[in-house]
């Protein structure tokens, strides 16, 4: 008499490859997220970088800074008012306005994300 064998994983197996996954799991998981984190501090510096030489030619050609942010858009200066990436939003930028108030509102702009860099320093600052 043939004997039938059921065909499967057993237990030990399951546990096994169960095993070897959450092994690499937490070998790439913490890579990820300080990948993240990378890539969101470069596009914050490049964002601050981009408003800033925007700012700039807002001067050059007007002679008085921006009242507002707003300003640089509708003066097509930028497409649009970039979102800070660690807030997810463009209202939260905070504006850094000129010694003489005469010259406009907007000198240059800051990240009004809280928490530091993987550097140390605080995104406010940047």
């Amino acid at each position: 008499m043939k004997q039938h064998r059921d065909t499967g994983f057993t237990l030990i197996e399951l546990m096994v490859v169960m095993s070897i996954i959450a092994l690499l799991l937490t070998i790439a998981v913490p890579r990820y997220l300080s990948s993240v984190e990378r890539s969101k501090e470069a596009v914050l510096h490049s964002d601050l970088s981009t408003m800033r030489e925007a700012i700039d030619k807002y001067y050059g050609d007007r002679a008085k800074y921006p009242d507002t942010l707003d300003e640089l858009v509708s003066g097509k200066y930028l497409r649009n008012l970039p979102q800070d990436p660690f807030t997810e939003s463009p209202a939260t930028w905070v504006i850094v306005p000129p010694d003489d108030p005469a010259k406009g509102g907007v000198y240059d702009v800051k990240s009004g994300a809280p928490g530091k860099a993987r550097d140390g320093t605080p995104y406010s600052e940047w």
